[in-house]
């Protein structure tokens, strides 16, 4: 299996165990909350998965760089509170892999038009691979979740 189908699997699995460890308590359906998530009737929706690789252009350690990551991190917060970014974060940097998104997109060409606002893709320092994905409603809940994990 190649890398990127490994995390991807990897991170998909983690995020339908933490679905369906509740599962042993059979929930009751939320109709109300489905809907709100864009479910489909098995609790699912699309998504576009976008991986960040390396760019042609390195931008050296000072405040070019500084102010280019100061406006990535601002990006994927604004996208977040749109609620077209759902989940994001860092890869370790092996083979020239930076990071993730995932977005409450259906459709490639929106996900593409939502990456090339942000400072990293801007500048060359990362560029995107993007992937139809199919996982659970539940992602989209990610944001509020991590805003209560998460000490201001």
């Amino acid at each position: 299996m190649p890398r990127h189908a490994a995390l991807t699997a990897t991170f998909l699995f983690a995020a339908l165990a933490g679905t369906c460890a509740h599962a042993q308590e059979a929930p009751k359906f939320d109709e109300a909350l489905a809907k709100s998530l864009g479910a489909d009737q098995r609790g699912m929706r699309s998504y576009v998965f976008v991986l960040l690789k390396t760019g042609p252009n390195q931008i050296p350690a000072g405040p070019e760089r500084d102010e280019m990551f100061k406006g990535h991190f601002a990006n994927m917060e604004r996208l977040a509170k749109d609620k077209k970014l759902v989940v994001a974060g860092p890869y370790d940097g092996v083979e020239g892999w930076r990071g993730m998104f995932i977005f409450a997109v259906s459709d490639i060409e929106e996900a593409k038009k939502l990456v090339a606002t942000d400072p990293v893709i801007i500048k060359g320092a990362m560029v995107a691979e993007y992937h139809k994905l199919y996982s659970t409603a539940g992602l989209m809940m990610v944001n509020e979740i991590h805003g209560k994990l998460s000490k201001p």
